[in-house]
């Protein structure tokens, strides 16, 4: 459906990435994965980009998206957002989903591609499905980690979801794991991979690196669902 609105709130999330709340009408149903189209009025201009839906279909209270401000014309339009400003939304879209179909999940991702995978893990949370998940979640650094605590807390609500950090560049306090999702850190983390329906999304090339890792590890192509990300 597409309809008018206006900003509901602005939720800091880390030093470059904000999620921007809608109103949402009773009337609006999606799944948790699915993307919107949202048009923003920017210097008199309307100016329309796509986004995954960040908020789960358990968050009846708004509709939410979360970008990652890189400093482009539509960043620095949404970075001017206020709370009260006109947009309109059109959703939704797309088929990157997950309602509880696979008993065993795992969940590829790095920077801003976590998005649809926190719709996700939320929903199940919420709905307290008995899908065992397990997400690994790469990141350059402690302050670009999205989601971190709601993420952590998840876990400790969800005795199914299992998430794991790991950075490119931590600090000499981290304990978690170091380096870029590999085979090695994906067979110690996911045992059972063979299993488990993947979700990988992310940056086009970080995208691919995962699907050639799973293809790597025997994992059959009807058990990878990927989706790309463009416009960082």
């Amino acid at each position: 459906m597409r309809f008018e609105t206006n900003v509901k709130d602005i939720v800091q999330r880390t030093y470059n990435v904000k999620s921007f709340r809608f109103p949402r009408p009773p009337e609006l149903s999606y799944r948790p994965g699915q993307f919107m189209f949202i048009t923003i009025s920017s210097g008199g201009m309307k100016m329309t980009k796509h986004f995954t839906i960040s908020s789960s279909p358990t968050e009846r209270g708004f509709i939410e998206f979360t970008k990652k401000l890189t400093g482009h014309e539509f960043s620095n339009a949404l970075d001017a957002l206020k709370v009260g400003d006109w947009a309109e939304i059109d959703a939704p879209y797309g088929s990157f989903t997950f309602e509880g179909e696979h008993e065993k999940v795992g969940m590829l991702s790095g920077g801003i591609g976590i998005t649809p995978l926190r719709s996700i893990c939320r929903y199940c949370t919420d709905m307290r499905l008995r899908a065992s998940i397990v997400l690994l979640y790469g990141n350059r650094t402690e302050a670009d980690i999205v989601f971190r605590k709601e993420l952590e807390e998840m876990q400790e609500q969800n005795r199914g979801l299992k998430v794991v950090f790991t950075l490119d560049e931590p600090s000499e306090g981290w304990t978690g794991l170091r380096g870029r999702i590999n085979v090695e850190m994906l067979k110690g983390e996911i045992p059972d991979y063979l299993e488990r329906v993947f979700y990988t999304c992310g940056p086009p090339s970080m995208v691919e690196v995962m699907v050639e890792l799973l293809r790597d590890l025997k994992v059959p192509e009807k058990q990878i669902i990927k989706e790309h990300f463009t416009g960082y």
